[in-house]
């Protein structure tokens, strides 16, 4: 598409040092932390993972964690109960399934309780350095605002995005118009005036 490249250049001038706002020291725990980042901002992640993960310290904590005790350690974010008993289930089944590891493989991972595509995605892009690019619900808006795709469906977006961007880029557009989206080109009330992409954009609201 005529624009991509200088939409990504742009956004990349804007936010240099793009990248996962999720604090996490370890696979594991950024998978926790992805799969709590559902319908959730990575502040209230990360308050909640503080205390989280300082009670539970790996895949054998989480898999023998008190279901009771797991819900109210994650209340700050939302779904919070399908989020507890997902994360125990996929602790479960890495521990039994996978000897304590993570998969590197995209299908291995959508099997696990409480992981998609943008979580499966985000995973091996952030985690394993892999080219993947995850649809959350920045880059659904802000890729369909500029007129880079003109879809609802995120798994159709997802494919558009990779037909769009060359396959090292990939990451680095899935962290720019998350970046975009949460500063400027908000759900309500975006910041179309002071937006850098305004001159490419082809909705201005």
């Amino acid at each position: 598409m005529k624009n991509s490249i200088e939409i990504m250049n742009t956004l990349e001038n804007e936010y240099p040092l793009a990248g996962t706002e999720l604090e996490y020291s370890n696979l594991f725990e950024l998978l926790i932390s992805i799969v709590l980042s559902a319908q959730s901002t990575d502040f209230q992640v990360n308050r909640v993972t503080k205390r989280l993960f300082k009670r539970f310290k790996g895949v054998d904590d989480f898999a023998n964690a008190n279901i009771n005790e797991l819900e109210n350690l994650i209340k700050g974010v939302g779904i919070y109960k399908n989020k507890a008993k997902n994360i125990k289930h996929l602790a479960i089944i890495l521990r039994d399934k996978y000897n304590g590891n993570i998969p590197n493989d995209f299908n291995e991972l959508i099997k696990l309780p409480g992981v998609g595509r943008k979580t499966a995605n985000v995973l091996l892009s952030v985690g394993f350095n892999y080219p993947a690019l995850g649809v959350d619900t920045h880059v659904q808006r802000v890729s369909n605002r500029l007129g880079l795709v003109k879809e609802k469906n995120p798994e159709k977006t997802e494919l558009m995005l990779k037909h769009i961007f060359p396959r090292e880029n990939w990451t680095k557009i899935h962290h720019l118009l998350i970046h975009h989206g949460r500063k400027v080109c908000k759900a309500k009330n975006p910041d179309c005036l002071n937006c850098v992409l305004n001159n490419l954009c082809s909705k201005i609201i």
